[in-house]
């Protein structure tokens, strides 16, 4: 069943979150915690001083806390009528690597909408701006909405009994956006080189690698409590991640990790095969599948890596990360773009 408005027409909407989120120090240990990521650069900043870092370095999806954030308006009053989002792709291009103390302010926009098998698939764009006015970080999240006879009859209402206080409950009403719009007369800011310019401390050097080599495998597990800790940490508080009754409703077999967290696992198993968090320059994923949480068991994540293509000139190579679960492919493509001494 199609969506009952016109959500092709408000593409383009954007505005500006009027407050900065700030990266702290406990925050990234939190979140380093929540996806399994013990980098040392991440928990000592000795550590990260002798890679050439003035605090400590966040993991590469930590920005989707300031992007669910920053989004959440946009789907509460400007992208509403939908009964269920379920994430698709993500992307992520870092052009600075965060550190404690940075302060971000988000632009959100609607970037694109597209119909497919049925269901409108909504790209949402977050521009991260740091201190310096520098681009630091682009995001780019894509959702199928959902509506009609695919979800469950009260799914609404079954959320809002067990959802946490304070989370606002998509619905099919109209809403009013409450931010500021972007002033068109308002200086572009220029992206951050940082990424692109420092040199890397890579474990790995370029002259070592080879198309088609494999990475080291990975298998990471995950329990009911590793996803309430995720949902915490990060925000997200969908409780299909959660609550077995809400995920029957919703057509899911069980309960299933955050997509999100997969992806943090899958980043960690790049950085730590590469020692430097600040190499990994580009990361994108399509989520093929969903891995189940049972109740009473633990929940297993393999990934593997190969080199797909290596660039000399730059001392790039671009990684093809493949996760599974219980034989099923999490990511239908993943890739890793990333920088080398």
């Amino acid at each position: 069943m199609e969506a009952t408005f016109d959500v092709a027409a408000l593409v383009g909407h954007h505005y500006r979150v009027d407050d900065y989120y700030e990266v702290g120090r406990e925050k990234i240990r939190e979140y380093a915690r929540a996806v399994q990521d013990f980098h040392p650069v991440h928990w000592s900043e000795d550590a990260a001083d002798e890679l050439g870092y003035t605090g400590l370095v966040a993991p590469t999806t930590f920005v989707s806390i300031p992007a669910m954030l920053a989004n959440r308006k946009l789907f509460e009053t400007v992208i509403t009528g939908y009964d269920v989002y379920v994430q698709t792709d993500q992307v992520f291009e870092m052009h600075k690597p965060l550190v404690t103390g940075d302060r971000l302010v988000s632009d959100v926009e609607l970037a694109s909408v597209r119909r497919v098998a049925g269901n409108d698939l909504l790209t949402i764009k977050n521009t991260f701006t740091d201190q310096t006015g520098e681009i630091v970080h682009i995001m780019h999240t894509t959702v199928a909405g959902i509506t009609g006879e695919s979800v469950a009859e009260g799914i609404s209402e079954a959320i809002e009994r067990v959802v946490m206080h304070g989370i606002e409950i998509p619905s099919r009403a109209t809403g009013v956006a409450t931010d500021q719009p972007i002033e068109a007369n308002q200086p572009t800011p220029s992206l951050s080189e940082v990424s692109r310019a420092r040199v890397p401390h890579t474990a790995i050097r370029f002259e070592d690698l080879a198309v088609g080599a494999e990475l080291p495998p990975r298998t990471m597990q995950l329990t009911r409590g590793d996803l309430v800790n995720y949902a915490g940490v990060a925000g997200d508080a969908n409780p299909i991640h959660w609550h077995d009754d809400v995920a029957t409703l919703t057509g899911l077999p069980d309960v299933i990790a955050h997509g999100m967290l997969t992806m943090g696992l899958g980043a960690g198993f790049v950085t730590g095969w590469l020692g430097d968090p600040g190499a990994l320059i580009r990361y994108g994923v399509r989520l093929s599948s969903y891995t189940v949480i049972d109740a009473r068991s633990v929940g297993n994540v393999e990934f593997t890596g190969r080199i797909k293509s290596l660039d000399p000139e730059t001392k790039t190579a671009v990684i093809v990360i493949v996760a599974k679960s219980a034989g099923r492919k999490v990511f239908g493509l993943a890739t890793a773009n990333v920088r080398l001494a």
